[in-house]
């Protein structure tokens, strides 16, 4: 089982935007184990997605399913208004 884990420092008060805002896209996604967190105490506007793939396979499908299906294109689009910087980080779990 893979982790993937995408943490965004949000401009300054758009972190509750931008939270909600990737809530939707996990759900229009279909993703598994999904979860939107926020900061309570380190870099400040920090906001995190993690959610779960079974394989490194499954992630590349699933961001060439993303960059093809134009319900997500247009909300995923919207997001990067939100946030100045972001990270991407792929755990295996064990």
């Amino acid at each position: 089982m893979i982790l993937v884990r995408n943490s965004f420092i949000a401009k300054p008060g758009k972190a509750g935007k931008l939270a909600s805002h990737l809530k939707e896209i996990t759900a229009l996604g279909g993703l598994k184990n999904p979860r939107v967190m926020t900061d309570l105490v380190g870099d400040f506007n920090t906001v995190v997605m993690e959610h779960e793939v079974e394989s490194l396979g499954e992630f590349e499908a699933l961001i060439a399913r993303y960059g093809n299906d134009p319900q997500i294109r247009e909300k995923a689009g919207a997001y990067l208004d939100f946030w100045k910087t972001g990270k991407r980080e792929i755990f295996r779990i064990v």
